[in-house]
């Protein structure tokens, strides 16, 4: 909004002329939506403890884990909330909304944030244990099909438009054509559900994410620019470079919010906070082209969602448990270590997930 309301008063100043380049606006993006969720936090925390709005960690699945979570009880959650808001709030100021990139964007979050409000709520008011698998899956595959074939609209015109770009590989693609729009539900769908799967420890989830944002910045920033793309071999996507202030705003609002989600936590985001920020991160891949490097940079989202598919095939088929429970992060839990010690190695394994895959970037 800022861009359209003050660049064209450079004609006059040429001090408005700054509001044009995206990295001014990609640090304005992740300052303010960092500042909303600061300012956010205390009063949206407050007001969720008044409604009573509170973890409920008895609804668990083991008797075992929540002896070691039942200090949590009473937390307030759907602290997804704050992240939301900063996230739409400085993205409205800062990107172009013109951009059809941006406003699809921001539906994604939108959209599978009530999704997430929803489980919560019913979490919270009933005995359930929120929507049904079924129900929720229903629900993200229909946001993710209305985005998809909206991408797909636009897209399909171009000879790119519909092709699978390969890490590693200069000229190496795959056109999809009309399956691009069942590829674009599995990328958001499945990034969706991995961050709500991380999101079981204090700061897990929220400090991953924000290291895979900063990384899908950079991405996005690069495959926007023509001079820089062509340089790197990378597929050149025009209008993409707006979801570098996107990007800015998820890390941003991701820091913000873990001022009060840092062990002991103040606030859980529940679902209404990880299933938007998993679509978030997996839409931009798709955007940038950069869908399989997403398996590389969110790589702890992936070992948490492939834990618990090997422990559930696991168990189905031969009734033996391959971890001590899942996802993984309980498993290490169950090893005896501190809840601290296990988010923190998390931590550091997608720093260095998030490095290597802008190494990648370079070899083509």
């Amino acid at each position: 909004m800022l861009y359209r309301l003050l660049y064209p008063l450079s004609e006059h100043n040429i001090f408005f002329n700054l509001f044009r380049y995206i990295t001014l606006r990609t640090a304005g993006g992740a300052i303010t939506a960092f500042l909303i969720s600061m300012l956010l936090g205390p009063y949206i925390i407050r007001k969720l403890s008044s409604m009573s709005i509170k973890e409920n960690v008895e609804k668990g699945d083991s008797p075992d884990l929540y002896k070691l979570h039942r200090s949590k009880k009473d937390t307030p959650t759907m602290g997804g909330l704050i992240i939301i808001f900063s996230i739409t709030i400085s993205t409205v100021l800062w990107a172009d909304m013109c951009s059809a990139y941006v406003l699809l964007a921001l539906l994604v979050v939108t959209a599978l944030g009530a999704v997430g409000a929803v489980d919560d709520l019913i979490k919270l008011r009933s005995e359930a244990k929120g929507l049904t698998i079924r129900h929720k899956l229903l629900l993200q595959a229909s946001i993710s099909l209305g985005v998809a074939l909206a991408l797909w609209s636009f897209l399909r015109f171009e000879d790119w438009g519909t092709d699978l770009q390969f890490p590693f590989l200069k000229h190496a693609t795959l056109s999809l054509g009309v399956l691009y729009v069942v590829f674009v539900m599995i990328v958001l769908v499945g990034s969706s559900n991995a961050v709500n799967l991380t999101d079981g420890l204090d700061g897990l989830a929220v400090g991953c994410t924000t290291m895979v944002s900063l990384a899908m910045m950079v991405i996005a920033y690069v495959v926007g620019r023509a001079d820089a793309s062509q340089y790197l071999w990378l597929q050149h996507v025009p209008g993409a470079g707006e979801l570098t202030i996107f990007a800015a705003a998820v890390a941003g609002a991701g820091v913000g919010f873990l001022w009060f989600n840092c062990h002991p936590a103040d606030v859980f985001m529940g679902d209404t906070g990880a299933l938007p920020l998993g679509a978030a991160l997996g839409y931009i891949a798709v955007v940038t082209k950069h869908e399989l490097l997403l398996f590389l940079v969110g790589g702890v989202f992936v070992m948490e969602a492939v834990s618990v598919l090997l422990q559930i095939i696991s168990f189905r088929m031969w009734g033996t448990r391959v971890f001590s429970i899942a996802p993984l992060h309980h498993h290490f839990q169950f090893k005896g270590w501190p809840e601290s010690r296990v988010v923190t190695r998390f931590w550091i394994i997608s720093a260095i997930l998030a490095i290597a895959s802008l190494c990648t970037l370079k070899l083509r």
